[in-house]
């Protein structure tokens, strides 16, 4: 009888071990001290100016991974987008894509169709379009993802934006940038640290890689912000 209860007791004090041995990290972990990456391969204009509502294509990962690993990472590139609260982000889907321009995806250095940007603008009334193309991409450890991305006026006068940079999780700082990431963002109730878990998902660390890239692009100013403005007060 109590070699019976023992056993069924055994696999809830073996989970209750395990998460007690993977509490919230210590002020020491890298995770949480660091060193951290920083993309420096980038461009952009000092603010985004009138670009308030911006179209973004699905991601295009072209030979280099799975269509539907990419297909993945559209919805969470737009909620990585859509937090840094820049611009009204409208989603151009994989399947309208292909219904418009008979291709699902748009690679941002490819010849376009002559007259995409302006169905785009007829269709979305956006001021810009977003390009983003998979470099590089390892599933298997040490995860890595490469980025091209490009933030165009509609009107195709100039480029806003531009990034180009590979995130590997072989480089100490891109892993301890993830797990950091990781941490700070929603992690429930869970009590313990999960955050080596983004080094093992394509998905989680595409979430990372895609955050850290728009954290890159020009920041809003408005009126009250430019030197020499009047206050409308």
């Amino acid at each position: 009888m109590i070699i019976r209860t023992l056993a069924r007791l055994a696999p809830a004090v073996f989970a209750l071990a395990l998460v007690s041995g993977c509490g919230t990290p210590s002020i020491q972990d890298p995770a949480r001290a660091g060193p951290f990456y920083k993309p420096s391969n980038y461009h952009g204009e000092s603010s985004l100016g009138g670009v308030r509502r911006v179209v973004v294509l699905p991601v295009y990962g072209g030979t280099l991974a799975p269509q539907e690993t990419v297909a993945g990472f559209d919805p969470v590139f737009i909620a990585a987008l859509q937090r840094q609260n820049r611009f009204e982000v409208v989603p151009l889907s994989r399947e309208e894509c292909q219904r418009r321009f008979r291709v699902a995806e748009f690679s941002s250095v490819a010849a376009l169709p002559h007259d995409f940007l302006t169905a785009l603008k007829r269709q979305t009334a956006a001021d810009a379009v977003l390009f983003v193309d998979i470099t590089v991409f390892r599933a298997y450890r040490p995860l890595a993802l490469g980025l091209r991305g490009k933030l165009a006026t509609i009107d195709g006068s100039r480029l806003v934006w531009t990034f180009d940079d590979v995130f590997s999780a072989d480089n100490p700082a891109v892993a301890n940038s993830a797990r950091h990431h990781n941490l700070t963002t929603d992690r429930g109730d869970v009590p313990a640290d999960l955050s080596p878990a983004v080094l093992q998902s394509p998905a989680r660390f595409a979430d990372y890689v895609a955050s850290a890239m728009f954290a890159t692009l020009p920041p809003v100013i408005l009126p009250a912000e430019i030197p020499g403005a009047k206050s409308s007060k």
